[in-house]
């Protein structure tokens, strides 16, 4: 290198194709995974090689519930030591609905060091004013309260206006976010249909009723599905349900570093 010092990371001799990326604490670009199961070395190497890219971490479905307190309790601990929130999932706040014990469920969820709480109605029916309640409730024990709006089965789907109204409504009760129900298989649900491609008349039915999309956090499981929101709002939007081994992959998306939204920089630059 003709006597040069080599540099030590790649930032320093190559710009990032769509810009650099917020720094956490972050507000936008939130990225939120669901882990359906690791274990203590799988979550520790994980967060390791790419904490820094993470921002939620939603141990998915009632997953929580099968784990013995003692692992439970320090991969919790692990994830809150790498700044990441760690919340249970919205189908766990469901069953504890059902079985009337919402308070006792947000009050163990606190013991257990939880940071997080979803709100969801994705298969049962819930009334305005439980939810409210759980809103509430969760927010004065100090979570960080996200509300999922969307119907895990298709025959069930609500109509755009429907989930701009609710989303709305929860973002006055005080949810920090509102996620856009679409499985962890990003198939034949919420605004998704069979092939996991998007229902375009309720997308853009859906965006018609809302003036601030920053407060969406999107689950998109399936790289198409990332590809297509971040070309349309930008490498910040939030995306959710993000397998584990793909936040890499999602990253090299957000910024450019993979072909398909590097084309999209090339095309614009042509243009």
């Amino acid at each position: 290198m003709n006597g040069q010092a080599p540099f030590k990371t790649w930032k320093e001799i190559l710009n990032f194709p769509l810009g650099n990326r917020q720094q956490k604490p972050r507000e936008q670009g939130l990225t939120m995974i669901i882990d359906k199961g690791l274990g203590l070395g799988e979550t520790r190497d994980l967060l390791h090689l790419c904490g820094q890219y993470i921002d939620f971490f939603k141990l998915g479905f009632g997953t929580s519930a099968l784990y013995t307190p003692e692992i439970l309790e320090e991969k919790i601990q692990l994830v809150k030591s790498f700044d990441i929130e760690i919340y249970p999932g919205g189908t766990f706040l469901e069953i504890a609905i059902l079985q009337n014990k919402l308070k006792e469920y947000l009050y163990t969820a606190k013991s257990l060091g939880f940071t997080a709480i979803e709100v969801s109605d994705g298969t049962i029916i819930l009334n305005s004013e439980v939810r409210e309640k759980a809103i509430n409730m969760a927010a004065r024990l100090g979570f960080i309260v996200l509300t999922e709006v969307g119907k895990k089965d298709r025959t069930e789907r609500r109509t755009p206006y429907q989930l701009a109204k609710q989303i709305k409504q929860d973002l006055d009760q005080g949810a920090y976010r509102v996620i856009i129900e679409g499985r962890d298989s990003g198939i034949n649900s919420g605004i998704y249909d069979e092939r996991g491609c998007f229902l375009q008349s309720e997308l853009e039915e859906l965006l018609s009723y809302l003036a601030d999309y920053q407060k969406l956090i999107w689950e998109a499981p399936l790289k198409s599905q990332q590809q297509e929101l971040i070309l349309k709002f930008g490498p910040d939007v939030n995306l959710g349900n993000i397998p584990p081994h793909e936040v890499m992959a999602l990253e090299a998306l957000r910024v450019g570093l993979r072909s398909d939204t590097l084309k999209a920089v090339l095309d614009c630059q042509a243009g």
